[in-house]
């Protein structure tokens, strides 16, 4: 029998699924991307989004979330933080000279080693 502790399901057969849509700067209080509640010290925790918020004419779309629903950003743990030297020593490392600099060097290389002999992150002498 119905009612006796089986969950109903209320379903609309006119919902197409699509998310509520606002433009750049419209959206309500209490909803943020994931960047904003990233500066918040939050992160979605698993929530799916709310909502779309559209700009540059609709070409660019980011998700909304809820920011009561957003839990505490997960720490840095020196474990976390050593596996994600490694990918990034190899961005910031001169393939030529075996140099690791400060700043990610391009992806496109030519001639010498990026700043080796010119730039802001040359060393004296």
């Amino acid at each position: 029998m119905a009612g006796q502790g089986e969950d109903v399901v209320d379903v609309d057969p006119y919902d197409d699924g699509s998310f509520p849509e606002y433009r750049w700067r419209q959206a309500p209080e209490g909803l943020a991307t994931c960047r904003q509640l990233r500066a918040m010290g939050l992160r979605p925790g698993g929530h799916d989004p709310v909502a779309q918020m559209t700009c540059g004419y609709g070409k660019r779309v980011a998700y909304l979330y809820r920011v009561d629903l957003a839990v505490a950003k997960l720490p840095m743990t020196l474990a976390k933080e050593a596996t994600l030297d490694n990918p990034m020593a190899a961005r910031q490392r001169c393939p030529r000279c075996r140099r690791r600099y400060v700043a990610c060097l391009p992806l496109k290389r030519s001639g010498p080693a990026w700043n080796a002999t010119t730039g802001p992150l040359r060393q004296p002498g």
